[in-house]
């Protein structure tokens, strides 16, 4: 599966959120303040037994809200930052194997609450729960918009590996050649989004936008 599409598979699918599992029962609010309290706990935890146990109710309640656990893994393999293995391979190097562990773990976890949080969550009802729970309405309007453009360029990545594709097949490329598509996609996209911007903005502008954040309720 190309990353763009691996992407937008796992973080904007809502196939999930409308099974009828555990989570899904329990209200946007609720799911995020016990997923605050859980990701608390796993930051604050000294244990590496209870790191694990907190990892292993995550899969639990994965399981329990009926999310296939191999799709759930690969997902949370996806977003745990690669510098966290980076920064813990020295200590791997050095001797210190159960710090490295530890803070690997610690970041997996921390991870699979939040993505499983994400998709046993509508992300509108995910965005309505946060004001319900007084994060300012600048924040949220911010948050979602941000969730609507991630969704727009890894769409727009999509179309263009498979643009080129097209074009050149199967053919192998220099390094040169390659490097000149790459360096003239990565331009190409970061133009297009500095465009999308203005548009944006002038769009709210002309609805009578005038920096202060407005909803359909009021």
């Amino acid at each position: 599966m190309k990353i763009p599409a691996f992407i937008k598979d796992s973080v904007f699918s809502e196939e999930y959120a409308v099974k009828d599992g555990f989570l899904q029962h329990l209200g946007p609010r609720l799911k995020i303040i016990l997923a605050f309290l859980l990701i608390f706990g796993v930051l604050m935890t000294k244990s590496l037994s209870v790191l694990g146990c907190l990892y292993l109710s995550c899969l639990a309640l994965a399981i329990a809200s009926k999310i296939n656990l191999g799709y759930f893994l690969k997902r949370t393999l996806l977003f745990m930052p690669l510098f966290t293995v980076m920064v813990a391979a020295p200590a791997f190097l050095y001797g210190d194997r159960a710090g490295a562990v530890f803070l690997i773990l610690r970041v997996t976890t921390s991870v699979s609450f939040v993505l499983l949080l994400s998709l046993v969550t509508r992300q509108s009802a995910l965005l309505k729960g946060l004001r319900g729970l007084g994060v300012p309405l600048v924040f949220v309007m911010t948050i979602g918009m941000c969730y609507r453009y991630i969704y727009l360029f890894a769409g727009i990545i999509e179309k263009t590996l498979l643009a080129v594709k097209s074009r050149i097949g199967e053919v192998r490329l220099h390094y040169e050649k390659r490097r000149k598509i790459t360096s003239w996609n990565i331009a190409t996209l970061w133009q297009r989004s500095l465009q999308l911007n203005t548009e944006v903005y002038q769009a709210m502008l002309s609805r009578g936008y005038t920096g202060e954040p407005k909803t359909l309720d009021g």
